[in-house]
């Protein structure tokens, strides 16, 4: 919506919208149309139940929502303002990441190797158990629509009283993770930085050494906060892009 266009300002009441969503609608679009700009006070709670023909209730609830949602900030003793913009509020998805994993017609996991290995001075800090500890260790290709996508490498703690199947291996672990189905996994860590690909990266991704990349990597920990996996993907830059919005974005009113 741009600045003058012509924003809803009635509740109607014939609407099944319930009258709080439809105010924090008109609220929301007249802040981004320009009504309010980042500072303006928004009208009293007495004023918009006056405005509105809605109940003091009504309006503090439209103005937690507001608040929950990042467009204003309630200062006591002082009223309502519009949020500015705050980049450092930002939050990225990952959702073109996942998008990869999403139809399992279309992507493929190809298991590259699994073997046992003692684990160094970093896997074993990463990992939180003592160096020379044994633990798993797997190489994983991802492919969609037959091309190499993404590259994969992983420790996870050896159990031996918990075996790893073929399936957790290969495909289910993965899936599982990015659908948040068939995982016991209680929480983790993600962090992304900016990397090049090094040969064997290359090769296996079927691009050029010294492309730029992305490096996404990650702790998965159990329900007891151990750490059980440390890993990384690598994927191409071209492959990978990260959106998001801030302020507010205005939309028309259904209903």
């Amino acid at each position: 919506m741009t600045l003058g266009a012509k924003v809803a300002d009635t509740i109607d009441r014939d609407s099944y919208i319930p009258a709080y969503v439809q105010l924090a609608d008109i609220l929301r679009q007249q802040i981004a149309a320009g009504v309010f700009k980042p500072g303006d006070q928004l009208p009293s709670e007495a004023q918009l139940c006056r405005r509105y023909n809605v109940s003091p209730m009504t309006v503090r609830r439209v103005i937690n929502m507001l608040v929950d949602e990042g467009v204003v900030v309630a200062i006591q003793g002082r009223g309502t303002f519009v949020k500015p913009i705050e980049l450092g509020t930002a939050f990225f998805s990952l959702q073109d990441f996942q998008n990869l994993f999403t139809n399992q017609e279309e992507s493929r996991v190809k298991l590259l190797e699994t073997r046992i290995l003692t684990a160094d001075q970093r896997t074993a800090q990463k990992l939180a158990v003592e160096p020379g500890r044994r633990v798993v260790f797997i190489r994983r290709l991802i492919f969609q629509t037959g091309q190499p996508v993404l590259y994969h490498k992983e420790y996870l703690v050896y159990d031996p009283y918990r075996p790893l199947i073929e399936a957790e291996m290969e495909v289910t672990s993965l899936y599982g993770l990015f659908s948040g189905k068939g995982t016991n996994l209680k929480w983790g860590e993600l962090s992304i930085e900016a990397t090049v690909l090094t040969e064997e990266e290359a090769e296996l991704l079927k691009s050029s050494a010294g492309t730029a990349a992305f490096r996404l990597e990650h702790i998965f920990y159990d329900f007891e906060d151990h750490p059980v996996s440390w890993g990384w993907f690598i994927c191409p830059s071209n492959r990978l892009r990260f959106r998001t919005t801030v302020g507010v974005r205005g939309k028309e009113r259904t209903g």
